[in-house]
Order: C-alpha cells, then structure tokens, then sequence
C-alpha cells in the first residue's frame, strides 16, 4: 500500500536522518552504507479509540518524520512505526515480562499481522511520502513453558508482539509471508531504498 502526498526530489544528494531511537531500525539502516544521523521524534504513540492497528502504524511513522524534520528541514527523514495486529487488535511493546508472557499466549497457534509502516519526509524540497509493509507470522502452538525459556533467553520487551525474528525468535514461527523481508525486524528496506532515492538520497553511489 502506497500513499503519495509529493514527489519533488531535488537535484543533489540530501544528507539522511533516522527519526527513531529504535537500535533495531538503525542496524537495518547501516546495511544501506549510507551516512545519516540519528534524532529521538517527540510523538505520543497512544492509539485513538477504535484505530486500527495499520491506521496506527502509518499515523505514527509520518508523525514521527514531520516531527524530525522541523528539526532538519533541509535532510530526508525516515520515520517508521511497528504495531502487531491481531484480528484487528493492536498489539504494542510488552515493556515486562508478564505482558509479554500474556501477548504469546495470546498469539499461539494464530496468523498474526505485522503492520510496519515508514515514511519519507522533506520540508525543503516538499516530498513526502507513506508506506505500509504488512508480514504474515504464523506462531507455533507454543506451551506456556517455551513461552518461558524464551523470554528468559531473549527478553523481547522492546519488541511490538514479544518476538525477535531475527534471534531465537524464529523458533516461536511456522511461517513467514513477506514482500519486504526485513520489515518483521522493523524498517521495511526495500521501500525505504526506493522512497529515500525518490527522495533524493543516492544508493550505491
């Protein structure tokens, strides 16, 4: 899914902002080899009564972008947001180990949604632009004791759904459904590749 506000990308390379504190989005980031900044985006993450989970996801992570670049108007920022949806309820950062115990229960031997959203912004040139990454996870009819040794293990508070795909996490899943592979960890890259060079960022050189 696709949402286009402008497209004005300037004629030169523009310097690159991440508008997030996540340390999983800035890893992916540095995949790219390009050099950017990193700024904390000041956002209330509530949801709205009755929002749903992908409406959320794509509200915060433009909200998070504008928020960002009024700090650097000139630069492209990348704002991104992560709810898990399962049947049409948010699912959130557990925070402690008794929600996240109650958020794998909840999840076992269910389809859950991983609703990843990201956006591009920038103030100077115009561009802004929306996109929304959703991955199919199928969880394993998990017992309440792997549920345990895995959050001793991994301790997944941080993390929207209580799983790190990337980590032992994996060991949670049956299956997988994604058109943006790291979109599960946290910044969909085949879209922000495409959105950042729209932009104006240049990708292998």
């Amino acid at each position: 899914m696709s949402q286009v506000f402008a497209q004005l990308p300037p004629r030169v390379s523009r310097a690159l902002v991440l508008g997030s504190t996540s340390r999983y989005r800035r890893e992916l980031l540095q995949r790219l080899q390009i050099p950017f900044e990193v700024a904390a985006p000041q956002v209330d993450e509530t949801p709205r009564p009755g929002e749903a989970p992908a409406d959320l996801a794509r509200r915060l992570a433009l909200a998070k972008a504008q928020a960002v670049a009024r700090q650097f108007p000139r630069a492209v920022v990348i704002g991104s947001d992560q709810v898990a949806d399962l049947d049409g309820e948010p699912l959130g950062k557990p925070g402690t180990h008794a929600r996240a115990t109650l958020q794998l229960r909840q999840m076992r031997a269910r389809t859950v949604i991983f609703q990843t959203a990201v956006a591009v912004v920038c103030l100077d040139s115009g561009f802004s632009q929306l996109e929304l990454a959703p991955v199919k996870v199928k969880f394993r009819d998990l017992s309440d004791r792997e549920i345990e040794a895995y959050l001793q293990a991994e301790q997944p508070f941080d993390c929207a759904g209580s799983a790190k795909s990337e980590g032992l996490g994996i060991a949670l899943l049956d299956a997988i459904e994604s058109d943006d592979p790291t979109a599960l960890v946290g910044l969909p890259l085949i879209r922000t590749c495409r959105m950042i060079r729209a932009a104006g960022v240049k990708v292998l050189g």
